[in-house]
């Protein structure tokens, strides 16, 4: 389809930089898992099918500088993620093939507004609201993948005002890469350009404005942002 053919000129693709390169990688869709570690629930635990939901292509942003404060929020929380970015369309692709569609790795934030999460939670309503705002997924560069750099562990960590909240290991993911993939497209096909957040350790705790947030994984990327002023509702 040609451009005169649009009623308006569509959005700029919205994307991420490239580790090592000047390049940037174009984001389709943005897929996140609803957990994928144990939270002190461990010794009971068993795997429940991965719950996943989505925030828009639009909510991704470099994670890097200040942070915007959401309105209709009291509770603004924090949760730091490996993000997988597929370079490989495929749909009901099996475990053993999954690495072969991931381009890279990043590490990012699943920024929540968690009263409204908790609301929605209590009478059944989808959590887009608490999940799907502006900036709510701040990514850093994407990492290239290449066959011997598919990370199986790694220190997972945050800290707020130089104290530590949150660290865990990617060994301790209770769905591993693969399986969130295969898992994954076998309910929707996937397409080069979707990132798949995977979940968050425990220490999930709310943000104020003026605190600094320094994450990261090893081997995949760190961050240092600026939480900003609140805006009027």
């Amino acid at each position: 389809m040609s451009m005169s053919n649009f009623v308006f000129e569509p959005a700029r693709t919205p994307s991420l930089p490239v580790s090592g390169s000047d390049a940037r990688f174009p984001v389709a869709r943005v897929f996140c898992l609803g957990r994928n570690y144990y939270w002190g629930d461990a010794l009971n635990a068993v795997r429940e099918v991965p719950a996943f939901f989505m925030k828009p292509a639009t909510s991704v942003i470099d994670a890097t500088g200040e942070l915007d404060f959401p309105t209709q929020t009291e509770q603004f929380c924090h949760e730091i993620e490996l993000v997988v970015a597929i370079g490989k369309d495929g749909f009901e692709i099996g475990e053993a093939q999954a690495l072969d569609h991931v381009w890279g790795y990043a590490a990012g934030l699943d920024l929540t507004r968690r009263d409204l999460q908790m609301a929605a939670k209590a009478v059944g309503n989808p959590w887009e609201p608490a999940k799907a705002f502006d900036g709510s997924a701040p990514i850093t560069p994407i990492r290239p993948a290449s066959p011997d750099s598919h990370p199986k562990q790694g220190a997972i960590w945050l800290s707020v005002n130089g104290v530590e909240r949150q660290r865990s290991d990617l060994d301790s993911q209770i769905w591993s890469v693969s399986e969130i993939i295969s898992q994954l497209s076998h309910s929707v096909g996937l397409r080069a350009g979707d990132l798949i957040m995977t979940g968050t350790p425990p220490g999930v705790a709310a943000l104020q404005a003026g605190d600094v947030i320094n994450a990261g994984i090893s081997g995949i990327g760190e961050l240092e942002m600026r939480v900003g002023s609140r805006r009027a509702d």
